[in-house]
């Protein structure tokens, strides 16, 4: 799976977390930019990530992210592992 094919996936999980159907996320989206984005919304965002490409994150894992971007490449990495 490419990296864009995993960004369009992401949009509609985005869009259903954030309740917000304009919000558009790219590669260099990130906590600081959006508003509800939040302890609460993250642990939904993460879940909902989770469950659609069927893949598991570990704790440590997340905390060194910076973006979406290295949010995608992490679940590419973990596509590919399984």
């Amino acid at each position: 799976m490419t990296k864009e094919e995993i960004l369009n996936e992401l949009q509609p999980i985005f869009h259903d977390v954030f309740d917000d159907k304009d919000f558009i996320i790219t590669n260099e989206s990130n906590a600081e930019q959006v508003e509800d984005w939040d302890s609460l919304s993250h642990i939904r965002l993460v879940v909902a990530i989770e469950k659609h490409f069927q893949i598991k994150f570990a704790f440590g894992e997340l905390q060194e992210l910076k973006n979406v971007g290295e949010m995608i490449d992490l679940i590419q990495e973990k596509i590919e592992v399984n």
